[in-house]
């Protein structure tokens, strides 16, 4: 078998703890900032259902071949407004991951004076899915950045 490795990345937001929470709950904005560069998420293929046993799914399509589809199909097994959520996955034709592995996703939400700490933990993954898996992460955050950033007219918050 394969090494495995977990993935582990972190980022502080310049906006308070309820707006980058909510950004991770709500489909219509999950939808606008999720996935690496060169992807998107369809709004049609979120469902978050934010409580224990509860689906956080969703679909990235790359944006050069709609064709190359990334399914996200967790369970949540944590969850509490602001502070956590904590999902599993059953891995499904990942590259170097045998299909029916479980995947954990962490993400653990602090505020850090007027901003929000974000600490990513998943895995386990093989070294160079580990790698992709950071970049595309610390790609999406910096898609929500710039999505909090936005102003509101912009698009419609819910």
């Amino acid at each position: 078998m394969t090494e495995q490795f977990t993935a582990h990345a972190t980022h502080r937001f310049s906006y308070p703890v309820t707006d980058v929470y909510r950004a991770f709950v709500d489909p219509a904005l999950l939808a606008l900032w999720f996935g690496p560069l060169g992807f998107h998420v369809p709004a049609a293929t979120v469902e978050v259902d934010a409580r224990v046993g509860g689906a956080w799914n969703l679909t990235m399509v790359s944006n050069d071949n709609p064709e190359w589809t990334s399914p996200v199909t967790s369970t949540l097994q944590e969850i509490e407004e602001n502070r956590v959520i904590v999902g599993t996955q059953v891995a499904n034709g990942i590259p170097g991951i045998e299909d029916g592995t479980p995947l954990s996703l962490t993400l653990e939400f602090a505020e850090d004076g007027d901003g929000t700490i974000v600490t990513l933990t998943q895995g386990p993954f093989p070294e160079m899915m580990r790698d992709m898996n950071i970049a595309g992460w610390t790609q999406s955050f910096h898609k929500l950045e710039a999505l909090l950033g936005a102003p509101k007219e912009f698009f419609q918050m819910p």
